[in-house]
Parts: structure tokens; sequence; C-alpha cells
């Protein structure tokens, strides 16, 4: 397994700690760090070798190990949490948690335990699944408005004689509202429109007063009336 490349570094904590250390100090400082990140506590040749005299400068900044190596325990501490958080992300990918480990000791799989097992890894489908249920209303699509120029290419293939623009600025006007109820499918209110510019669908029929915003103001009017 690769090791881990990295570990969390916290600009603010650091200026402190360093604060009345020369440039050249805080470089031996930062070498040390480095030294024992890559190859662990350090013994007094490992430091000798990488800064030299400048050991005496810094190394309040470093307490003793059992077998007498030197290491600072802040490191020590980041490292060990930024590996388990590796590690947990490695076990959610994997389907394996502290939940999931419980099975194998002679705890009953159940609702619980499966579903905290593959909590993390289903996070994001979970997110999908709900905005596309979000998005349905009884098994139908959420409706995107056409543009203008949609509506022409419709009417121009089914060869009606809709006023591609008309229909789009009414319709826009209502907010792509039937009525009280969200529009569902443009292509069948165009073939609706049409029907009643043509006096289909049984619609009771007046003279339509000036300034009437389309005919379909006119045929919900009357509709209602009925």
């Amino acid at each position: 397994m690769a090791k881990d490349p990295a570990f969390l570094f916290y600009p603010n904590d650091y200026i402190g700690g360093t604060m009345g250390m020369t440039f050249e100090e805080k470089g031996a400082y930062m070498e040390l760090l480095m030294l024992q990140f890559h190859r662990g506590h350090m013994t007094d040749h490992m430091i000798g070798q990488t800064i030299g005299r400048l050991w005496d400068n810094v190394k309040d900044k470093f307490i003793k190990d059992e077998q007498g190596r030197f290491y600072n325990s802040r490191l020590d501490k980041e490292k060990l949490k930024r590996q388990t958080f590796v590690n947990s992300r490695k076990n959610n990918i994997k389907g394996k948690n502290q939940y999931s480990d419980q099975i194998g000791k002679g705890k009953k799989r159940g609702h619980t335990t499966d579903h905290m097992a593959s909590h993390m890894e289903n996070e994001n489908e979970n997110k999908d699944k709900d905005r596309n249920e979000n998005e349905k209303r009884g098994g139908r699509s959420k409706f995107i408005k056409p543009t203008v120029e949609q509506v022409k290419a419709y009417c121009s293939e089914a060869g009606n004689k809709v006023d591609p623009n008309r229909f789009f600025d009414f319709y826009e006007s209502k907010g792509w509202l039937v009525g009280k109820s969200p529009m569902k499918d443009w292509k069948a209110a165009v073939r609706n429109w049409e029907r009643s510019e043509n006096g289909g669908n049984n619609q009771k029929h007046k003279e339509i007063p000036k300034g009437m915003q389309g005919l379909k103001d006119y045929v919900e009017e009357t509709t209602d009336e009925t």
C-alpha cells in the first residue's frame, strides 16, 4: 500500500510556535518535521546529519520515546488522525466500517447494520435519487419550458398554422400554467392551441372581443362558463 503523502498543516499554529526563531532555525525545524514524517522517530545521528549544530536551538520542539528517539508529538497526532480518516474512507468504499464489523462478531445482520454499512458510499447516490424524485410528479418528468426556436421548429415540422411567437408569449405570461396547473407537455399544448383556433373540441364559440390576448384566453373563459 502506498504511503500517505500528506498531513494537515496549520499555518497559524506554526507561526505562533516558531515566533522568535530565526529563518535558519525555522528551516531546520521544518526539515526535522519532514524527516519525521518520512522516516519516523529520529536518532541523534539522523538529526545531526540533517541540521547539524542548529539542533540545540530547536530541540525543545521534540521529545524522546522509549527507545531514545526524538519526535514531535503534534506531528505524530496529525499523522494518526490523517491515517484514521483515510482508512475510514477506504472502508466505506469497500462497504466495511464499524457497523459492518459488528456482523463478523456474532451480531445479526439487520436493517440498521446494513443501512449504516452502506451509508457513506451511497450518500451521493441517495442525493441523486432524491433529486430525481423531486423532479417527478405522478411518473412524469419535470417540465422544461421550450424556447421560441423549439416551438417554431415543432410547428414547422407539424405543418400547422399556429403562430409560434403568439403561443410562446401567451404561456410565458402565464408562467407556463394550464389553468392553475403546471404544464406537462408543451407539444400537446400546441396541438390543443391549433384545434382551438380551428374550432375543434366542441367548444362554445362567441365573437372574440377586441383586446383578447389570443384565442386560448377566450376558449378557456368560455369553457369555464359551461
